[in-house]
């Protein structure tokens, strides 16, 4: 198992970095091109809802409450049962994400009024955040439907083409950031048109992969077909369970919209950042593992169900440890290396990198609540991660109150990354006490050698960068220079693990039967 997961994450982490690249390019251009200013904070904060609801659906709520289902379909049933329960789920969908979306544009002044509050004393802002939402919001019905084929993909094993979706969205924005923008009045509505048009090129690049497979959907409507209800019923808690860091970003733009004018902005610049090894891995680790899981608990193998968890923590570990402490040690470089142009000043650097570094030590959690949740919604359990995602709600939003007021926006990132361990550390211990997971042997041993290397990569780092060279050199030095650190750092960290006795080999501690 551990051998098709490890090639099935590699592909799924293949296609995100590309995605994730061209995210640092779009944003390289739209902090070249429009700056931190008022619009730029409108458009963010309207940027926030489809952005969030891209990976409520895409990454999030939708997955672990359809493959599941779907996994026991392709196990129990007929081609054909599949088939009608696919297009009663897509028929389905589609109305309801239609619905909301039309809600969505009639209430935009409502829904920015209570996403950012503060934009009510700037009456400009307001009026261009709301037309911002309106033009992005039908994404949502887009995103919806190709999650819903990613989902039909993922579960027979085909995980490049919904990997390589997102990209559209990046090439889309670039797009009306390079051609569109020129040509209006206020030039940040070209990105709000962008989201649009990558909706509609997103959804079409699902059709040949699903004509491929002979499982194109036909809209049907199934609200009185059980598998349907089935996953509605799973996915209105799933939405909460697997989306509450999202939820908690959300809150952290809301408190910002009262803050210094920019403090929107250089969260989600700090965001971004986080976002990519996020994304590499804990996109990817969730996304494969998500399948298997179901697989496993439907064929009723507990052994291969808790190996496969056994083997994502540890990648977390491995990966997430270099990730997080690069983050820590190289914010400011890495900030002003792919955004100090033009509009954006090295003022910004520094405030951005106050936040980055804070919602980095998060970074961790962050990665362990996507591949720990799986562990509870492949078993079609959704109320524990609710319960435990809402007290880590609320710890964050009592930490965002608390942190706030030393620390500024830098506080709530902090707050953010604080209650990311707080609801990993519950969903752990859940499974552990049950004993759906039960760690196999050389946790301790492993744990070390991470810890040493890790300390070793931080030591590097800590003596190589000196925080004033950065911001003398050239764009051209800065690309070099990051570069040349962060192969250091990984060379360190690589090493160590060598002479402390890691091996692959380590990674599959166990064989197990293959349910996948």
């Amino acid at each position: 198992m551990s051998e098709r997961l490890f090639k099935a994450t590699v592909v799924v982490s293949g296609m995100t970095l590309i995605s994730r690249i061209l995210g640092f390019v779009r944003d390289m251009l739209i902090a070249r091109i429009f700056g931190v200013d008022i619009a730029t904070d409108a458009f963010f904060v309207a940027f926030k809802i489809p952005n969030f609801l891209r990976r409520l659906f895409a990454e999030g709520a939708f997955a672990h409450a359809f493959v599941p289902v779907l996994a026991d379909y392709k196990t129990q049933g007929t081609k054909a049962a599949l088939q009608q329960f696919i297009d009663r789920t897509a028929g389905t969908l589609a109305l309801i994400l239609m619905l909301i979306t039309v809600m969505g544009i009639v209430i935009a002044p409502v829904l920015i009024m209570l996403l950012a509050p503060g934009f009510a004393w700037q009456g400009s802002q307001h009026e261009l955040a709301v037309l911002l939402l309106r033009i992005t919001l039908p994404y949502l019905l887009f995103i919806g439907l190709v999650a819903f084929a990613g989902g039909i993909l993922n579960a027979h094993g085909k995980f490049a083409v919904p990997a390589l979706t997102p990209v559209f969205l990046n090439i889309c924005m670039i797009a009306a950031s390079i051609r569109l923008a020129p040509l209006m009045d206020e030039p940040v509505v070209a990105l709000a048109w962008g989201v649009f048009a990558a909706g509609i090129v997103q959804l079409l690049f699902q059709i040949p992969p699903l004509i491929r497979l002979g499982l194109m959907p036909k809209l049907k409507l199934g609200f009185n077909d059980s598998g349907v209800n089935k996953i509605i019923g799973l996915m209105l808690p799933a939405i909460f369970s697997v989306s509450v860091t999202q939820i908690n970003l959300l809150l952290d733009t809301l408190i910002a919209s009262f803050l210094t004018v920019g403090s929107v902005s250089w969260l989600y610049y700090s965001d971004r950042l986080v976002e990519f090894p996020v994304g590499i891995l804990g996109l990817a680790l969730g996304t494969v593992i998500l399948p298997g899981l179901a697989k496993c608990h439907a064929a009723e193998d507990s052994a291969a169900f808790s190996y496969a968890l056994d083997w994502g923590l540890r990648l977390v570990l491995l990966v997430g440890m270099p990730a997080t402490i690069g983050l820590l040690l190289l914010a400011e470089p890495m900030l002003s290396t792919l955004f100090q142009y033009n509009e954006f000043s090295i003022s910004d650097v520094h405030s951005a990198g106050l936040s980055l570094r804070a919602y980095s030590i998060g970074l961790l959690g962050y990665i362990l609540i996507k591949v720990l949740v799986s562990g509870f919604t492949s078993r079609q359990d959704m109320k524990t991660p609710v319960r435990y995602g809402f007290y880590a709600m609320i710890a964050s939003l009592g930490l965002n109150l608390v942190l706030v007021f030393p620390l500024a926006h830098a506080g709530l990132a902090l707050a953010t990354s604080l209650g990311a361990f707080f609801n990993a550390a519950l969903l752990l211990q859940k499974l552990l006490k049950e004993k759906v997971y039960q760690p196999a042997s050389g946790w301790p041993v492993f744990f070390m050698r991470v810890l040493l290397a890790g300390a070793a990569m931080a030591a590097a780092l800590y003596w190589l960068v000196d925080a004033s060279w950065w911001n003398q050199w050239s764009s051209g030095e800065r690309v070099i220079n990051l570069l040349k650190w962060i192969v250091i750092g990984m060379a360190v960290y690589t090493v160590t693990l060598a002479l402390t006795g890691l091996r692959l080999r380590h990674l599959t501690v166990q064989t197990v039967q293959d349910c996948t």
